[in-house]
């Protein structure tokens, strides 16, 4: 008994481990993330995100010129109890009291001597020109350390942002509708051929979606869609689809008999038993296969760069984030606003619709 309660016991201590080192790495990197959007262009050029909680380091409380203080960069230098020479004390010498630590900025003729003391210090210069500057295009003018200033043109992503709500919010109501129609077709109506075209529907999860790029690309041509929001409705509906009716399908089939078949009793059509019983009780598998297909088109970029092209007037967030990474690599402070703001999103569609996750994805794993 006490071996059995003491297995169980590591057992949960096992689970509880990994899933809070999972949690850890997954809110880390989100909060570095969230935290760095706030900050200044040179904070985060200069520091780490994780300066903005209390933490030791070096301040400066004295700055001398070597000359009035009769040093010779020539020779082994002792400054403030710390002793090295013009190479050493370049990287910084640090005291034999590990308190203290004296830094030669510059060159031999025209440098400072800073000395520097450990202290508690915590970083919270925050700012709203991130987000500004990504939103609005509004221009940023940098002063750098040395006093000049250099003006860099703002990266508008409003425009990005709507581009993607137009491709996601179609291209998640399309295919939702139409497995909806198929799941139910496929729980509760016979028809020649029914299980061997649902066994067809869900062979299609194994096709790669880049094997099916290039003959889309070659329909959507012919058709004359390809460059319009329509292409990647359809694209994302097409690829979307079996999932969406295998999901919808394990739920559907689990609902009551009883309740179906009285409401054909009562001569409902299939229509009306759809409409009015099956989709309101299937809201946690529709709202589940919503928040997948949601999250998917909107962190998509392959589906959109291939279907809308490069044009700035039909990008994507995606699409606009990587056009910052490519000319804007060492503007970090810009990537981190834009990435935050490409995630707010689906967050808040994620906790909107969370509560029905489980059961959604649960449905039908249980029989009896």
């Amino acid at each position: 008994m006490g071996s059995a309660k003491s297995q169980r016991r590591w057992g949960r201590f096992g689970i509880n481990l990994a899933l809070l080192i999972l949690v850890l790495a997954w809110t880390i990197p989100t909060l570095g993330l969230f935290v760095s959007s706030w900050r200044s262009r040179l904070d985060i050029q200069t520091s780490g995100w994780w300066t903005v909680f209390p933490h030791r380091a070096w301040e400066t409380v004295l700055v001398l010129d070597p000359g009035e203080a009769g040093l010779d960069p020539d020779t082994v230098m002792e400054i403030e109890g710390a002793t090295g020479t013009f190479e050493e004390l370049r990287d910084g010498v640090v005291a034999d009291d590990g308190k203290t630590q004296v830094t030669w900025i510059g060159n031999k003729r025209n440098g400072r001597i800073e000395v520097q003391e450990l202290v508690w210090t915590v970083n919270w210069d925050f700012t709203t020109e991130n987000y500004q500057e990504v939103l609005t295009g509004k221009e940023f003018t940098f002063t750098q350390p040395d006093g000049t200033t250099t003006t860099i043109p703002g990266e508008n992503m409003t425009d990005s942002f709507l581009n993607s709500l137009a491709v996601a919010i179609p291209a998640t109501v399309i295919p939702i509708l139409i497995a909806a129609f198929a799941a139910y077709a496929f729980a509760w109506m016979s028809f020649p051929g029914r299980k061997l075209l649902f066994i067809f529907v869900v062979a299609l999860l194994v096709v790669p979606l880049q094997l099916a790029l290039v003959p889309i690309l070659q329909d959507f041509r012919a058709l004359g869609i390809n460059g319009e929001f329509m292409s990647v409705w359809l694209a994302h509906t097409g690829f979307g689809l079996a999932l969406a009716v295998y999901l919808l399908f394990n739920y559907v089939v689990t609902l009551p008999r009883e309740m179906l078949e009285s409401a054909f009793i009562d001569g409902a059509s299939h229509f009306t038993v759809f409409r009015r019983l099956v989709l309101p009780l299937s809201v946690p598998a529709l709202a589940s296969f919503a928040i997948f297909q949601f999250l998917w088109v909107w962190n998509d970029y392959l589906v959109a760069l291939i279907f809308l092209g490069g044009t700035q007037d039909k990008e994507v967030i995606t699409m606009r984030l990587a056009g910052i990474v490519g000319s804007r690599g060492n503007d970090w402070h810009l990537l981190t606003a834009g990435a935050f703001i490409s995630m707010l999103l689906p967050l808040l569609v994620f906790f909107a619709l969370q509560r029905y996750f489980v059961r959604g994805l649960t449905a039908g794993s249980v029989k009896g």
